[in-house]
């Protein structure tokens, strides 16, 4: 065995030992702060993708009364001010509210009847919209029967879209289906698209989701409708440096009324890709207990961490 006898090659080596120790002690602190990173990145890209295709839920049952129930999303109620002109049936003439922007071209092939096509093109610089979000480019669906019916399906594409800093990609699909009766509302919502913002983050989201009405069947009116929303999505984001594959579940049904922009109550669990589901690493955002804000809390390893929704 050689003994180090120079005292200047000693004190190096004590220093390089303590230095590896602090090392490993640093990188096991990192591997949690990381995990706690990651769960929040994977959280809030989730989240953000789910509050982009609600509104787009809401506008593409919001057209009219033809083709869905009409005053939802973009076609409803201006903050601070009423409805548009109401009818005895139940239709909400909005024209007024709309997005000064918004064009609105409708392909009906055979008069009165499906499949019909509607575009919602807010021009190539867009314009805010009634629920503060701005808007430009363009939203095409196509719709095989009225929403409201048993079978109706809507397929929703999108061209040069943005809202506010996010962009859907052209290839990004959506799908509404009527998989309910004509007493219980019920619809099956899958969507498949990449998000993006102009600092090169982005979202790659796959959602799979019931959404089923448990409140307002009984009225014509979108204003008193709440509706369940269960499900579950996968993804991957990136949030400047990091990358993360995750998988998230519905553990509690999101509670969504047509009179509130965001999601009110419900609990979701969301985690890396081959996390365990019972691992401490999984995080839990809590919607709160109904009331209509956009704030959640995040708890990951038993810390809270609060989410403001966009």
């Amino acid at each position: 065995m050689k003994f180090l006898s120079n005292p200047i090659q000693l004190l190096l080596t004590i220093f390089l030992c303590i230095a590896i120790f602090s090392c490993k002690k640093e990188v096991s602190d990192t591997t949690a702060q990381d995990e706690a990173v990651a769960n929040i990145s994977a959280t809030e890209s989730n989240a953000e993708a789910d509050d982009v295709f609600n509104g787009v839920f809401d506008d593409v049952l919001g057209v009219n009364t033809n083709v869905g129930m009409g005053g939802t999303g973009i076609f409803g109620r201006k903050a601070g001010a009423g409805y548009g002109t109401s009818y005895a049936d139940g239709r909400i003439d909005n024209t007024n509210l709309l997005p000064s922007c918004l064009n609105i071209i409708i392909v009906q092939p055979t008069p009165n009847s499906f499949p019909i096509s509607i575009t919602f093109d807010f021009g190539s610089t867009g314009c805010a919209a009634n629920d503060g979000h701005w808007r430009k480019g363009k939203i095409i669906i196509d719709y095989s029967n009225r929403l409201l019916i048993p079978g109706a399906t809507a397929s929703v594409t999108f061209e040069d879209f943005q809202i506010d800093s996010i962009s859907i990609d052209n290839s990004a699909t959506y799908t509404i289906g009527n998989t309910g009766t004509q007493d219980n509302l019920q619809f099956t919502v899958d969507a498949n698209a990449n998000l993006s913002k102009p600092n090169g983050n982005y979202s790659e989201w796959h959602s799979h989701k019931i959404i089923s009405r448990t409140e307002g069947n009984l009225t014509i009116t979108p204003l008193d409708d709440v509706f369940k929303i269960e499900g579950k999505a996968t993804g991957k984001t990136k949030r400047n440096d990091l990358i993360v594959a995750w998988k998230a579940e519905i553990t509690e049904p999101f509670i969504k009324r047509f009179t509130c922009r965001w999601i009110s109550q419900g609990v979701i669990k969301t985690g890396r890709e081959n996390l365990a589901s019972n691992s401490q690493w999984v995080g839990v955002l809590d919607y709160g207990g109904g009331n209509c804000d956009n704030r959640a809390t995040l708890t990951i390893n038993g810390i809270k961490y609060e989410i403001t929704l966009r």
